[in-house]
């Protein structure tokens, strides 16, 4: 299972949503691989912490490489690194995918994460972070993905910017991936006693969007989570939070 979690719109909790739930996974005895596309790296340091900083092979050295058209090219799996955590592994982003996005493009490079990932039989589920921007590495991740997780931060404009992404999605399905399956959208910093977010939630199922029975709470000790490099699963595994990412990731799996 490929899933990748994407939305245009920064700060709705992606890279967050991918490692906790790519962590449930893993402590479920699930081999599982997050794949970090978004150059800002906060996925790869959320998992690695401090470590991120001593990598010598990450994803911008695998996009280098097929620009190089190297004769003997290594595989996907020589950039992958372990993380702290039993089970899972992250593919580790890097400030330099910025710089390769252009010439990735303008070769229709598009194609070549995808085919990568189909000779990877390592894992039994693989989480992609994407940047907040439909560009090169998004396209990438929806063509290699097999499902699409959409957050959405109760704010009225990601409500807005959620049609113009299903209508993105759409063209990545009927362009490229015909296969690609939108599993629903995560409501995420959902606060129970305020209306304005059940007011959104309600407007988005009233025009037919698959909004997900599993909320996520706003909590604090999400940050927590990040300063520590510790997802909610093992900073505090009986915390409201956790036990929502777990329920999450249970419906997602059934």
């Amino acid at each position: 299972m490929r899933r990748v979690v994407f939305n245009q719109k920064g700060g709705v909790g992606k890279s967050t949503i991918a490692c906790n739930l790519a962590a449930i996974a893993a402590t479920r005895g699930r081999r599982t691989l997050l794949i970090d596309l978004d150059p800002q790296g906060n996925a790869s340091r959320y998992l690695l912490g401090k470590a991120l900083d001593e990598q010598k092979k990450t994803l911008a050295h695998f996009f280098d490489d097929i620009l190089g058209y190297k004769l003997f090219p290594e595989t996907l799996a020589a950039y992958i690194v372990q993380s702290p955590f039993p089970n899972l592994a992250v593919l580790p982003s890097d400030q330099r995918l910025e710089e390769l996005q252009f010439k990735l493009e303008s070769r229709y490079k598009m194609y070549k994460l995808r085919e990568s990932l189909d000779s990877l039989r390592a894992y039994d589920e693989i989480f992609i972070d994407t940047p907040p921007a439909l560009n090169f590495f998004t396209r990438s991740a929806l063509i290699a993905a097999d499902t699409c997780l959409i957050p959405f931060d109760c704010d009225d404009f990601s409500r807005r910017a959620i049609y113009t992404l299903m209508d993105s999605v759409r063209e990545i399905q009927n362009d490229h991936n015909r296969h690609l399956r939108v599993e629903g959208i995560v409501v995420n910093q959902y606060q129970a006693r305020a209306n304005l977010p059940l007011r959104l939630v309600d407007e988005l199922r009233a025009d037919g969007l698959p909004v997900l029975d599993a909320f996520l709470s706003a909590s604090i000790k999400i940050r927590e989570s990040h300063h520590q490099a510790l997802p909610m699963i093992h900073l505090d595994p009986r915390h409201k939070l956790s036990t929502e990412f777990a329920a999450l990731y249970d419906l997602l799996s059934q």
